[in-house]
Order: C-alpha cells, then structure tokens, then sequence
C-alpha cells in the first residue's frame, strides 16, 4: 500500500509532563486516512496534519449508526524501540466487526502498516515512562449522504493517535463492580461481539446507575436467559475458582472477544495452568463467593491490562474477593502482559511487532 504523507507546517508541543497525561485527551500532529468507494476498493491512503473531519449533516453514520472502531496501543521500551502488541488481531477483529456491519474488509497488513506508518511519523509522541503509551484509534464508518438505509457506497477509514498516562497512577487498586439485572448489553445474533459504538452507547445507563450506587463498572448478564455473567463493562472478565481461572465463553457471540483476554488464556494454556471458557451463571458465581471458592476476579483489556475486582455485589448480596486486594494470579498476569509490551521480559510468545 503506497502512504502519502504530508507533515504539518504548524507542530503542537509535545507533552513533557507525562503525569498530567490522561486518557484521550491530547492528539498528536497528525491522522491517517483512506477511502473506499463502490467498484474502486480503498484507495487515498494519506497521512495528514491532525485536524477536524467535514462531514455532511446528512451522513449515514448520523443517524445509523453505521460504524466500528478499534484499539491498540504503541509502547517505547527501556532501549527506546517502540513495539506494538499483536496488532494483525486488531486488524481480524475489525474485519470481523465489519462483516456484521456488511462493510467492506480492510486487508489485514494494510491495517497494520497504516498503524505503523502513523506511529512512526509522530514517534516523538511515544511517552517513555513504564505504564505509559501512545493510544491508537482506528476507525471507519460510512459517510455517504443519502438517508435512505440500502447498500452504502463510500466508507472512510481513520486513525487517530493519543499519548496517554499510566492507568494506574496510584497503583493497581481492586474497583467494585455490580452484576446488572435490569438492562442487558447484547443477544445471541447480535452485534455484541463487535466493536461497535452502539454497544458502548447501550452500556451507558447501567454503568450510570452502577457509579450512583458506588460501583466502578457492572457486570453484564446474557440477554437471552438472564442468567450467565458476560463481560464487564469496556472489558473482559476473569475468575479464579478452586485454582482454575474461569472465564464466559465468547462462542454465543454475545461477548466481545478481547486481544487481552485471548493473550491470557493462551498464556495460561502454554504454562500449563488450568482455566476454561464456558458458561458461568451469576448464582454460582454468588455461591463461590459464599463459600469462599472465589479466590480472584479481575476484568482484562487493552488499556487497564489487568483490572482486579475487590468487591462483586448482586441484589442484596455484597462479597469482598481476596480481602479487597489484588491476587497473586492477577498480579503475575499483569505483570507478565505488561512486561512483554513493554520490552522488560522476553516475548516468548512472538506477539510484539516492532514499529520499524
């Protein structure tokens, strides 16, 4: 894929306090973007100066919502090499996502080399303490103007980029979460497994609901029964029962199959630790919790890596897991993720790509 690239005359100063850096907050010089149109496929691909998007009021993605996004991150290791963590997943699912959607694919190594063409150009933004990164948000959605919903001729794909501060500034503390039992996140054939704005969208009562009562995210129930936990609000969830790490099945296609949480569970299988994907009902999580089998909980995804849960309520119900702190599982897990992304410990695994 041939990359135009035109730098920007007028460069934004690059943060130097990586402490005051957020998440999502500040952008850096410059954006990818490409085209596709009907009976021509993607084309244009450029790299530009950072700046708004024109869009017509009467776009598709206004009012249909039609749209999917991703998110991956860039790290700068000790040495100062910049690496990315197994970007050609972010590319499957996207394309998986875009299948749902009936929107076209984007070749797998052009997503890849789009990232790491914009990452290279604005490298400089790459932060370089532990914990910190430069956030990567491709997206695409459909802009064509017609408001009649019927086979969409012109997608525009775009990346954006975002040097963001270490997620846990003030340590890994345990969060509480609440299993949800009024609104559900997504069914059995439809679009949960993708990574589309309307499933965030769909989340945003409950998760309103859940920080009024003191609780960091909720715990999502199937949409179908009512009855099996799925995922964690922007994550994945894990449990740890009588020694083996315990996660929902991603086969009903309710869940979002996370980058984080595939990672973890090969990593477990290649060191020979018990764990399992299947079904897991709120009240055997309720009772593990009762009887004290429930040993560790914690959500996984890409920008918390780990997420340990301290507190899990249900109804009236509200157990502590582990005495509020975070596991020995937990703490190795993340340890360990982070470790390869950031080029302290060796990639056993092959997944880290390095950005040139």
């Amino acid at each position: 894929m041939e990359i135009k690239v035109t730098k920007t005359t007028n460069p934004k100063p690059i943060p130097q306090d990586e402490s005051t850096l957020g998440f999502g907050l500040k952008f850096t010089d410059h954006m990818f973007l490409m085209d596709w149109d009907e009976g021509i496929g993607w084309h244009d691909a450029r790299i530009v100066p950072y700046g708004p998007l024109e869009i017509d009021p009467a776009s598709t993605v206004l009012h249909y919502a039609l749209e999917i996004f991703e998110g991956l991150k860039a790290y700068r290791t000790a040495e100062g090499k910049i690496q990315l963590f197994r970007p050609i997943e972010n590319a499957r699912r996207m394309n998986r996502s875009a299948a749902r959607f009936s929107m076209p694919d984007i070749p797998e190594e052009d997503f890849v080399e789009a990232v790491k063409a914009l990452v290279d150009v604005d490298s400089a933004w790459v932060p370089y303490g532990f914990g910190t990164s430069l956030y990567i948000r491709p997206f695409y959605f459909a802009d064509q103007v017609d408001l009649a919903l019927h086979k969409v001729k012109h997608y525009r794909f775009v990346i954006i980029v975002s040097p963001s501060g270490s997620y846990y500034a003030e340590g890994l503390n345990p969060v509480k979460i609440m299993i949800e039992d009024e609104d559900v996140r997504a069914v059995r054939g439809g679009t949960g497994f993708t990574k589309c704005g309307g499933n965030y969208a769909a989340s945003q009562r409950a998760g309103d609901r859940a920080m009024g009562k003191g609780y960091s995210q909720v715990l999502w129930l199937d949409g179908v029964e009512r009855k099996y936990v799925e995922e964690v609000g922007a994550m994945n969830i894990m449990f740890k029962i009588d020694g083996v790490v315990v996660t929902p099945s991603i086969a009903e296609g309710s869940i979002l199959p996370g980058i984080t949480r595939k990672s973890i569970l090969e990593y477990l299988r290649a060191k020979g630790i018990p764990c399992e994907e299947r079904k897991i009902s709120a009240e055997e999580l309720m009772e593990a919790a009762r009887t004290g089998r429930l040993e560790e909980a914690f959500g996984c995804g890409t920008a918390a890596v780990i997420s340990p849960v301290g507190t899990l309520a249900f109804k009236d119900e509200v157990y502590e897991i582990n005495g509020g702190k975070i596991g020995e599982t937990s703490q190795w897990l993340y340890d360990t993720l982070t470790g390869i992304q950031w080029g302290k410990i060796e990639d056993e695994m092959g997944w880290v790509v390095p950005v040139k």
